[in-house]
């Protein structure tokens, strides 16, 4: 049995570990290099327009995304009254460890004369994939300890970065908010990982509960993940992309918070509202709109996507969680099937039936930027056309619209194999008997008090929709 000290001694081996990696392989990006004579301010070596560098574009939605992970995932997630300060500390450590290892897993991909280079785009993409874990760690909330957390955290990154190298450099989907790739991935890793380690003892535990003022530091993440939704879905994003993903998140969001208001209070059946829909389904909207962000849904249509991601949400969070764990062994403490998994098929579905009726009379040749594999093959009559227009469009295959659909649900399928597949085989590695798999984590962190259970009148408890 492995002692509390081990804990320590492992984080403290891998933080060593991506210390001799980075001083062996990782170097700057051209854009953070001093050594390039371009970067000087001065005109006599050649310098450039400082504004021009990829850092003015990018920071500030860097630091939206910071606050999304670092504080609103943390938040969403200190709803059980008993484990406020395990979900914040935590949640610190996973995302930091993630978020160094992806730049290495991510960065193998993508070396530059064999070195991973590290630039402020690289730190956005290793955010995105630190928020898989954060998914996962969600449905495991209270049933695994932070040895087990670290060991999946670095097993998860691993398969992620393998399954997003595919769907986007092999399949070439389009995936901008992450839809698939991250919230699809990260749900259903969680529930696998979930279903594995199942213990009955645990569905009805006493610490399964909440409380006034954990309710409310949930909603305090609520509002914080709503705020940031669109920087979050539109930060790889350039020129009139963003400017469409920043909308369509916007709209989506606005449309699946009233909708999600409507009908968490038919739900309950006395015109009151369930904290865990006000939590939760409010945000469903930004996960559905995340794969088709960027592209030509229409106003109208981001709202329409918002308003069935907030139906699908609601009643995921009414019906299908108390069945899962009833009927397939399948314990989803923080409900990500609901808030991440389900949006996150509906909204592959969406860009799959979006892309198929994508074409020049909608996009203009922008359709070749977005859609990559759908700009004509080089030497072609059609491609030399474009030339002509925009030089800047690289050679595709020739794809029609209904083929890059067809992609789009194939990149869908493989990530559901690869989640579920990858999920179970953690599973069984956290259950070996040197992990400690058979104890609570509330060991590892000193347990928050008890709040005095009260609810105001207008809300009913997340546990009892008849208590008021």
């Amino acid at each position: 049995m492995w002692k509390r000290g081990n804990f320590a001694v492992l984080v403290g081996v891998i933080q060593i570990t991506f210390i001799i990696i980075y001083a062996t392989v990782v170097d700057y990006n051209p854009d953070a290099d001093a050594q390039n004579p371009a970067h000087s301010l001065s005109d006599t070596l050649g310098g450039s327009n400082y504004r021009k560098n990829k850092l003015e574009n990018y920071y500030p939605l860097f630091q939206d995304i910071n606050v999304m992970v670092f504080i609103g995932f943390g938040f969403l997630m200190t709803f059980l009254k008993k484990y406020g300060y395990r979900v914040l500390g935590l949640n610190i450590l996973l995302a930091c460890i993630a978020v160094q290892w992806g730049i290495i897993i991510q960065g193998l991909w993508h070396h530059r004369h064999g070195n991973i280079v590290v630039g402020i785009t690289s730190l956005i993409k290793a955010e995105f994939s630190s928020t898989t874990v954060l998914i996962s760690h969600g449905a495991l909330l209270g049933k695994v300890n932070p040895i087990q957390l670290v060991v999946m955290t670095m097993i998860e990154i691993t398969i992620f970065g393998c399954n997003e190298h595919l769907g986007l450099e092999i399949y070439k989907v389009t995936d901008i908010g992450g839809s698939i790739f991250l919230h699809t991935f990260g749900a259903y890793f969680g529930l696998a990982v979930s279903f594995v380690i199942y213990q009955k003892k645990l569905r009805d535990h006493s610490k399964d509960r909440t409380a006034y003022h954990s309710d409310v530091f949930a909603v305090i993440g609520t509002i914080i993940l709503w705020i940031f939704w669109p920087s979050f879905n539109s930060a790889l994003g350039l020129g009139d992309d963003r400017h469409r993903a920043v909308i369509n998140t916007y709209l989506s969001l606005t449309s699946c918070t009233l909708t999600s208001f409507a009908l968490a209070s038919i739900m309950n059946g006395k015109d009151k509202l369930n904290m865990i829909h006000i939590q939760n389904a409010t945000i469903a909207g930004g996960v559905a709109i995340g794969a088709s962000a960027n592209l030509m849904t229409q106003p109208y249509g981001a709202m329409i996507i918002g308003c069935i991601a907030g139906v699908f949400s609601v009643l995921g969070y009414r019906f299908l969680t108390p069945f899962l764990a009833k009927c397939c062994r399948i314990h989803d403490t923080c409900g990500v099937n609901n808030l991440h998994g389900i949006p996150g098929i509906y909204g592959a579905l969406v860009s799959a039936i979006i892309a198929s009726l994508a074409s020049e009379d909608t996009y203009g040749y922008n359709l070749y930027e977005i859609f990559g594999y759908m700009s004509p093959p080089a030497q072609s009559s059609k491609y030399e056309d474009i030339q002509n227009n925009m030089i800047e469009i690289e050679p595709g295959e020739g794809r029609t619209a209904s083929l890059q659909a067809i992609y789009q649900l194939i990149a869908l399928t493989t990530t559901l194999a690869v989640a579920i597949g990858g999920g179970i085989a953690t599973g069984l590695i956290l259950k070996l008997p040197f992990l400690d798999s058979s104890k609570e984590d509330g060991q590892f962190l000193e347990e928050s008090e008890e709040a005095e259970d009260y609810f105001p009148p207008c809300f009913s408890h997340r546990e009892d929709d008849t208590k008021v």
